[in-house]
Order: C-alpha cells, then structure tokens, then sequence
C-alpha cells in the first residue's frame, strides 16, 4: 500500500520565493558593470555567522576542503591542532562534483566506501573498515536527526569526516555503529554578501530538477541571517526503469551579537524510489555469479521505497566572560517509512538462477537529543589550558509493522530476471505488528557526561587532550504482535538491556614546524553488547557494552597550498563468542591512510589519497572464519582527483577522478572473492556573464567506461548484500546567481 504523494514542497515553495527574492536582490545589490565579478572565479561568499564561537573552519586552498573541522566537543580544530584525521568537504566540491547525496560526495574519499544497509536502500558507509549507517551521522553536532536512509546534499555548507573511533568527542552513535569514524553535516549560513541561485539540472534517464538557494542578511550590522533552500529532482536514473523522486526544503536562521549566537533550522525531505535495483545476496555458492549489464535491471515492477523526514535544530552559545562560553542545543526527526522489497538472492553462480520474496515494512522514528556544555581557557604558569564539560541526552522510539512472505519464494534470475505481477500472501505470511498502524518495537535511551582538558606546552608546540565520557545505554525491545502459519503472540513482551561504560582519551600534537606537525591518540568507540539467549548451559546474559581500542600514529603538512597527512591506525573491535556466552572474538583493523589536498601546481588541484587495510577476524570459535579478512573490506583503495583550470579559456575547468577498490570478500569465510575494480569519472565547469548575470554550467559522467563492478558487498554484519555499480550516468546543470 503506498501513502499518498503529497505536493512536491520543495518544488512549489521554491517557484514561489523565485521572483520575490530576485527582485529584492535587485532591490538592494549595487549596480552592475565594471563592478562584475570576473568570469574565471565564483565570486567570494564568507559565511560568517554561526552558533560556533569559532565558526567554519577557513577553506583550504583549491577550496575543495577546509583547513579543519569539528572535533565533537572540542569544537572546530585547525588540522594542524588536532590528534585526530578530519576532512571537511566544501559547498563548492559538493556544487561542482554535482553530487546529489552524502554519499556522492564522500566518493571523493580515499578512506570511505558507500553499501547499503539491512535489506533496503540505506546508504552506508565503510570507514577505516567499519560501518557507519546514515542512522548515526550527525547533523550540527547532534546524533540521527536526519533522514535515515538518503540524505539529499542540497542542504548542507560542510561535510565533516572524523576519521576513527569517537566515543569521548561525540558519545556512542545510538544505533551502534561509527567505530570506524563518524559523519558531521553542517547546514547552511546566510553569508555576508546577499545571495540567490537558482540552478536547473539534467541527467540520464529523462531525470530533471531545479534548485533555489536564497540568503540574506539585515540589521545595520547584519547580525540576522536567513537562508531558505529547496530542491526538487525526477526521473529515472542510468540504470533501466529505475525512477527517483526527491524533495527537499530547509530554512536557517541566525542571530549574533557580542556575547551571544543563535541559530536554528528546519528541514523536510521526501524521497521516493520505484523499481530501484536491489541488492544481491547468495546462497550455497562456491564461486560468484559473473556481473549482469550495467543498465540492466532485476527489481520487480511494484517495489518501492519511501520515506518522509521533518527534522530540524537548535543551538546558541553565550560567552560568560572572555574566557567562558556555554552553550546549549536540541534537535528533533520524525520519520514515516514505507517500503516493498523483493531482494534476489543468487543459488547458482553458473546461471544466475535465484530466488526473491514479498517483503513489507512499514516504520516511524521519533528522535529527541539534546546536549549542554562550557567551554573555556585558562593558565596555570607556563601551562595553557583548553577545558569542555557536557551532558547529552538522545531518545529514540520506532514503530515497525511488517510482513515478509520468505516460505513463498519466488523464481528469478540475475541475467534474465523473472518480472512477475505482485504477489498476493501467502498462508504462511510472516506478519509483525501492523503494516497500517506501526507498533513500537525499539526505544533506545542514551545519556553521557563528558569532561576534557587539552593542556598547552612550550608556546603552543606541544599539546596534550586528556578526556573521559560516562554513558549509560539502555534499549527497549518490545516483541512484535505475530501472526503466522505456526501460531500466534500477542507481543509486548519488553526486554531491557541497561549497561554504562567510561571511555577515556589521550591525544598528543608535536608541531615539529609551522608546517608540520606529529600527532598520536588512544581512543575508544562504544557500542551496545549483545543481548544472547539462554544455550550450552549458560543462562541468558547481556554482554557488557564493547569498547572498540583506537591507537593512531600521524604526520600532517601544510604547506600553504598543498596539505598532506599519513597515519598508522590499529583498531581492536569486540564480538561474542556465542558458545561460550561471552565477548572474546574480535574484529582487528590496521591501516595506513595517506591524503593530499590543495594545489599541486598554479591552476590544478589536487584530492585523494591511498588507504592500505588489513581487516581479520580473530577468536570466532569457528574454523572456517578464524583468521580470514573481514567481508567486503579490501586491502587497498584510493581515489585520485585532479581539478585544471585551463589556461588561455578563462572560465573553463576540467576535472578527472580514479577510483579503485581492491578485491574483497563477499563471505566471512573467504570463499567468496570478489574482483578488484577502477573507474574513472569526469567533468567540466564553464562560468560566463550574460547581461551581468553570473552563469554557472557543470556537465559531469561518471563510470565513463561503463566499467562493470560490485559496488560493494556488506553492509550488515556477515551479510554479502552485493551492490551492481551504477553504468556510465551524466547530469548537466546550469546555475544562475541574480
């Protein structure tokens, strides 16, 4: 059963501010002549208004990245100040790579890699080997207030990348993932300088879209900011009868003065995907299934995928002195999802043959966070002192209702797929609660105290982050009313898991040079136990919360235009050992990242790096995994990104990306290889002035070999979820800023 679809918002709230915010543009802009900006830059927007007391980070040269970002609690860090590997990716890469999610831009990362989640088209992410689900990215500072499966990019001035585990910088990620690194998006400020931007965009499958940005400020010292942003895309995608259908609205406000920052946004997202190609499991293979065509399409025609997000926060900050700021924020998301799934699964890798089930799933969320804080300086001698204390506190409910129909599969195959009309239940329907009326199913309560000194040295040159976080974590699982063939519950049966945990931190910076400094940390990432039955004689039991060990060693330089960072990393990870009813298995990390950024020559930028990993399981208590790679983690990939600016054609850039992902295994046993892959992508900028008009065209293909791939397998602990790449795609956009 689909829910109705409602008025594109995005869509009709954009066309309506169109021509009142172009003509109070017109109003107040200054007349344009010799005064135009020239044609061979974008024209300068300082954002400066935030509820921050240090603000965004500066861009770094090239402008693709900044020159640091948010350390959680820490506040917002020069790379060079801090222990921890931070890349904060600008609005200008997301504009000109024209990504149009998260994930896209985090495909400029030479350390992330985009899956998919349980089942379903959630997008997540492999970092340092590890799975962050886009449940537990941040939004402003704040765990899971966006939307939870797809995250639209239009909305956002910096996408922050923590690199490796963050259990005192931010607390435990609510849905337990993130031991790898966490996801930080900022929203949009109105800058200095007043602005609208209308972009109007195109791509392959037929697919359009148009885009509204507007900001202003006003006040005699400009201290109110307003930006609204509202997008709308449809269509279909490179992939065959695949359609997507997303909109999405925010609006931003800030207030400063003195002592005191305010700001606050709300947004709405609705995204709607039809015949989206879905993942592919295995069954009983000894070797893989060789790859369909790129464009080629298994999903049944009455699968779909919706979601609708409101979501939104708010934050200040008060200097008490000047050596003493508060602050406080909040933040809320509620989430209707509804989906139907027919996920195939492949049992013989010579003919693609398979198998797929009626899946529906019907799901609410309700989020509230919150968290305050102090943070302030001080001395002691020769001593310098940096000290934060905070408190956070997150609430989440979920409502689920479901059937899935897995006692009536379905024939398919992976090259000639089976297309049949939906499938009425079955009999033996397994039913969850209500598909119509969602019932509560989880209810998860976290809360943390956290208290941090980051001590100063030998004017500045050494410095030394000493921290501890408390946190309780406590998760409700309420059992789901069933019906089916072998009988029936009445649910509401409530079992609670209650545990809490000290995670502590210490990190050191040496700045052996103005440009270079040596950096070391020991941290921890926290998650929930495992909550395991009653079996061997042991009774039932919750395991104590794992606490994943970090230990990184690093050299950064900055060398005015050209930064580069290498780092060593080895990260110990818990598991149960189910026959014994204890932790004692463990998930072993270590790696080697190695970035680049900037300017490598006058007119060429430079974005990428290598990341080398080596990712075992170690004390499963089974033979057949004892020792092997961790699945779907490769031992090496890296991306490569060159920006030209071409000499002689003013206005005009070229870009180029490598992508290259080594084999990786689709089995926790090793028996399952997947094939190493590389993909080259490619675009063009092209800025003009057409009657004083600044125009911006961007024509961008990626995959332009139309290489075929996997994507990615995992995504779920122990689950293969293969992802076909997406085939040769294009998107053109034209941006006009008034």
């Amino acid at each position: 059963m689909h829910y109705p679809v409602p008025r594109p918002l995005a869509l009709s709230i954009a066309l309506g501010l169109l021509s009142l915010s172009a003509a109070a543009q017109q109003a107040d802009a200054p007349a344009k002549g010799n005064n135009s900006p020239d044609v061979g830059t974008l024209p300068v927007v300082t954002v400066s208004a935030t509820a921050d007391a240090k603000g965004l980070s500066p861009a770094y040269a090239g402008g693709q990245v900044a020159r640091g970002g948010r350390a959680g609690i820490l506040g917002t860090k020069d790379n060079l100040d801090t222990p921890f590997s931070i890349t904060a990716y600008t609005n200008d890469l997301i504009q000109d790579r024209q990504a149009r999610s998260v994930a896209e831009v985090l495909q400029n990362d030479p350390g992330v890699r985009v899956a998919r989640g349980f089942g379903n088209f959630q997008e997540t992410y492999f970092i340092r080997g590890f799975i962050l689900n886009s449940d537990d990215v941040a939004y402003n500072g704040l765990y899971a207030l966006l939307p939870r499966q797809y995250i639209a990019s239009e909305l956002f001035e910096r996408v922050e990348m923590l690199r490796g585990a963050s259990a005192f910088l931010m607390g435990a990620s609510p849905n337990g993932s993130g031991l790898g690194g966490n996801i930080n998006l900022l929203p949009k400020r109105a800058p200095v300088e007043a602005l609208t931007r209308v972009t109007l965009n195109a791509g392959s499958g037929s697919a359009g879209g148009a885009a509204l940005d507007v900001a202003r400020r006003f006040g005699p010292d400009k201290a109110t900011g307003v930006r609204f942003n509202a997008a709308y895309r449809d269509g279909g995608t490179s992939v065959d009868d695949e359609k997507a259908r997303t909109g999405v609205a925010a609006l931003g406000l800030d207030w400063r003065n003195r002592d005191v920052r305010l700001s606050g946004d709300i947004g709405w997202q609705d995204n709607r995907l039809q015949r989206t190609r879905p993942s592919v499991t295995v069954a009983g293979l000894t070797a893989m299934p060789a790859l369909p065509d790129t464009q080629a399409n298994f999903a049944q025609p009455w699968t779909y995928s919706n979601e609708r997000d409101v979501f939104g926060t708010v934050r200040g900050e008060w200097d008490l002195g000047d050596a003493v700021t508060a602050w406080a924020a909040y933040g809320m998301r509620r989430t209707h999802e509804e989906n139907r799934l027919a996920n195939m699964t492949v049992t013989n890798a010579s003919t693609g043959a398979g198998t797929f089930y009626r899946f529906d799933n019907a799901r609410k969320d309700s989020v509230d966070t919150g968290e305050l804080g102090l943070r302030g300086k001080l001395r002691t001698g020769a001593v310098g002192h940096e000290w934060v204390v905070s408190a956070a506190v997150f609430a989440l409910d979920t409502k689920n209702g479901y059937a899935m129909d897995f006692g009536n599969l379905q024939a398919t195959n992976l090259y000639t797929p089976t297309v049949s009309a939906l499938p009425a239940f079955s009999p033996n329907v397994y039913i969850g609660n209500s598909f119509d009326a969602p019932a509560l199913n989880t209810r998860v309560r976290t809360r943390s105290v956290a208290i941090g000194d980051t001590l100063s040295f030998l004017d500045d040159q050494f410095l030394l982050t000493l921290g501890l976080r408390h946190q309780t974590l406590k998760q409700d699982n309420v059992a789901p009313k069933v019906q089916w063939t072998f009988g029936s519950s009445p649910g509401g049966t409530v079992t609670t898991y209650d545990q809490g945990k000290t995670s502590p931190v210490v990190g050191t910076v040496f700045k052996a040079t103005k440009q270079v400094s040596v950096y070391a940390n020991y941290i921890e990432g926290l998650n929930k136990g495992d909550s395991l039955p009653a079996q061997d004689g042991f009774p039932a039991r919750d395991l104590a919360p794992y606490a994943s060990r970090q230990k990184e060693v690093g050299v950064k330089y900055d060398g005015g235009r050209l930064g580069l960072g290498a780092a060593f990393f080895s990260t110990d990870k818990p598991r149960a050992l189910q026959s014994q009813a204890q932790a004692q298995g463990e998930d072993r990390h270590r790696g080697v990242e190695l970035t680049a950024f900037g300017e490598a020559a006058r007119g060429l930028k430079l974005l990428g790096g290598l990341t080398f990993l080596d990712a075992k399981q170690h004390d499963t208590g089974v033979a057949a995994t004892e020792g092997k790679r961790t699945l779907g983690i490769p031992r090496a990939q890296g991306n490569v990104g060159l920006e030209w600016e071409v000499a002689g054609v003013s206005g005009l850039a070229l870009d180029a990306r490598v992508v290259h992902t080594g084999k990786v295994f689709a089995d926790s046993a090793n028996t399952l290889s997947v094939p190493a892959w590389v993909r080259l992508d490619a675009g063009a900028r092209y800025l003009v002035e057409v009657q004083g008009t600044l125009l911006t065209l961007r024509a961008r293909v990626d995959n332009l070999t139309n290489r075929k791939y996997w994507a990615s397998a995992g995504g779920s602990p122990d689950q293969s979820y293969l992802v076909v790449g997406m085939p040769r795609s294009f998107n053109l956009s034209v941006s006009a800023d008034f």
